[in-house]
């Protein structure tokens, strides 16, 4: 924004036009023509001491609606203009600053406001304002402050002051709802809730409710259906609250082993690999949350969905999980995916090569094994090979992998009992996701 008053074309026009009076009454010798050079000299400078010490005395509040919105939407922002001084203020021109708005879209006039009276909101010193914003991507951004152009009365010169303050929208990744693949999120939860009646054989008769709108169908106790003539559904399943593991590729080690000079024109491509990586954790990280799942995200990298002093080696080597579980929860991962910055942003990066890649193994496995999901970049071995220890304790394990993934990394994740699944560019989730049989461990038609 520019700091300093600064004339319009048409004050520059007028001090051309001074200048070349000024010119001829010199060669001609006609003194009549020198005071009119100077009144245009003179005007634009007088025009640009004008706005520069006029004050205006504005507070301007700003609500966004939606206030979280997924990468691809639309949010419509509201703006109310007080003039807070007391005398009136002139018509001006108004500017949002804003990463998405474009062209006229965030600008506008500002119509003349009356004196402050202190009273209602609505009266002659306030006026509202709005205008919609595309969210192309997803992040936190800065919505703000409103630049206010000021001007002359001749128009000769323009000042521009910032209003208010900026305030952040949260644009969350985009989520693909993931149907139920062949073998796969039907099968999962299905697996694990017979590995705890197997554990608990007498818990489906403990407690039977009505059926209400979202209940999974496969919670249906048909025998306590028959009995009281409405479904119902087991109770005690709910209360189980069965677990997932959710792994995201955070920092992108695998990238190291470029040089700078090839990093330079891989960033871009990094950042692209990154936020599809998000996207497909935000997809199914959801998906098992909604699916009735306690969600745990561990990072390759240090903790930044929930950063803290004491998680630094990364998820892979003995940092605790980030943990989710609804109501509520699918919410608060999406705005947690939101604040992750992009591997080219971050300089806070973890060399695997300091860490014990066996440290993954310190805690004891659970009895029941959870079902596990990774979402891969640009892993280096290390990190592969933290998986494989880590793919253990999982039941299925399914790793997702851009092609930026070393084909060495593959294979140790292949042999541990990870079922890696390619994860491509411009490929729709969704059938990535049903392109896996967690059952028998494949991926269908050939990916």
């Amino acid at each position: 924004m520019t700091r300093w008053p600064r004339p319009t074309r048409r004050g520059v026009a007028l001090v051309l036009v001074g200048v070349v009076l000024f010119a001829v009454a010199l060669f001609l010798d006609r003194r009549d023509l020198i005071f009119l050079a100077l009144i245009g000299v003179a005007l634009p400078l007088v025009a640009l001491a004008f706005v520069a010490l006029r004050r205006m005395s504005l507070h301007v509040s700003r609500a966004f609606s939606p206030s979280v919105v997924s990468a691809g939407g639309t949010a419509r922002v509201s703006l109310l203009v007080t003039n807070t001084g007391r005398r009136s203020t002139d018509s001006a021109r108004w500017r949002d600053i804003s990463p998405f708005a474009a062209g006229d879209d965030a600008s506008g006039p500002v119509p003349a406001l009356g004196r402050h009276t202190g009273g209602a909101r609505g009266g002659d010193d306030t006026v509202e304002l709005s205008y919609s914003i595309d969210l192309t991507r997803r992040g936190v951004f800065g919505v703000g402050p409103v630049a206010v152009t000021m001007s002359d009365p001749f128009g000769l010169a323009t000042f521009d002051r910032a209003f208010g303050e900026a305030h952040d929208i949260i644009v969350t990744p985009r989520v693909s709802v993931l149907g139920g693949p062949r073998g796969g999120a039907a099968a999962i939860d299905g697996a694990l809730q017979e590995r705890l009646r197997q554990t608990m054989p007498n818990s489906d008769e403990l407690i039977a409710r009505e059926y209400r709108h979202g209940d999974p169908l496969r919670r249906v106790n048909w025998p306590a259906t028959a009995r009281h003539g409405e479904l119902m559904v087991r109770q005690e399943e709910q209360r189980s609250n069965p677990g997932a593991r959710l792994i995201i590729d955070t920092s992108m080690s695998g990238h190291h082993r470029h040089s700078v000079f090839e990093h330079a024109d891989r960033s871009g491509h990094v950042d692209a690999g990154f936020e599809r990586v998000v996207e497909m954790a935000a997809s199914v990280g959801a998906h098992l949350l909604r699916s009735g799942f306690r969600l745990e995200v561990s990072e390759t990298g240090p903790s930044i969905l929930e950063p803290s002093v004491e998680r630094t080696r990364g998820g892979l080597f003995g940092d605790s999980p980030t943990e989710f579980a609804m109501p509520g929860g699918d919410a608060e991962l999406l705005e947690s995916l939101a604040h992750l910055p992009t591997p080219t942003d971050r300089t806070d990066r973890r060399d695997a090569h300091d860490d014990d890649p066996r440290s993954v193994v310190r805690t004891p496995l659970r009895v029941t094994r959870t079902p596990g999901f990774a979402v891969l970049a640009d892993i280096d071995l290390d990190e592969a090979d933290a998986l494989a220890a880590l793919g253990v304790g999982f039941e299925p394990a399914v790793a997702f992998v851009l092609s930026t993934v070393g084909e060495e990394a593959r294979e140790r994740l292949a042999a541990s009992g990870w079922t890696c699944v390619p994860l491509g560019y411009a490929q729709d989730l969704e059938s990535v996701w049903e392109s896996v049989d967690v059952s028998s461990g494949v991926v269908s038609n050939g990916r």
